[in-house]
């Protein structure tokens, strides 16, 4: 029976808003997301415009998969949003937000290569120096900050 409600719910392909409000509506422990800080070899960091977002522009992430480790869900996640491939290298911070019920893991990882291809979650993508950065969500510019930090030491 569960496969099945797996299956129509994959085939239904909500928009992702649809999705977190289902999966906390009716799952009473906690999501577990990943976020990833992502270098190019010029320091810059990965950003993602996503779709659905009210702050359009961030870091990418997503939601692990049963059996799935944090890293391996990171990759995952930008290879399907965004065709980018990417190493997660190191976990820089675990954090958790009683609101939305959600633990959240953040890795720092760097850029292999890939050509971008638009999704329906993320139609741009972009390297940003920290002074170069759009419009972020202040939680995300400490994130990003924190991995510059730890890259540096």
């Amino acid at each position: 029976m569960k496969t099945l409600l797996i299956k129509i719910w994959k085939l239904l392909s909500l928009p992702k808003g649809t999705q977190l409000f289902f999966m906390r509506l009716f799952e009473s422990q906690f999501l577990v997301g990943v976020t990833g800080i992502i270098f190019n070899k010029k320091g810059e960091v990965l950003l993602f415009k996503h779709t659905y977002r009210h702050h359009a522009w961030s870091l990418p992430g997503g939601y692990l998969k049963s059996g799935e480790h944090p890293k391996e869900a990171l990759e995952r996640e930008i290879k399907e949003e965004s065709n980018l491939v990417v190493s997660v290298d190191v976990q820089l911070k675990t954090r958790t937000d009683r609101e939305t019920a959600r633990l959240d893991m953040c890795y720092i990882g760097t850029f292999i290569g890939g050509e971008f291809t638009p999704t329906r979650e993320v139609s741009e993508y972009g390297f940003f120096s920290l002074d170069s950065m759009p419009l972020l969500r202040k939680n995300q510019i400490l994130l990003i900050n924190e991995a510059i930090k730890q890259r540096e030491a």
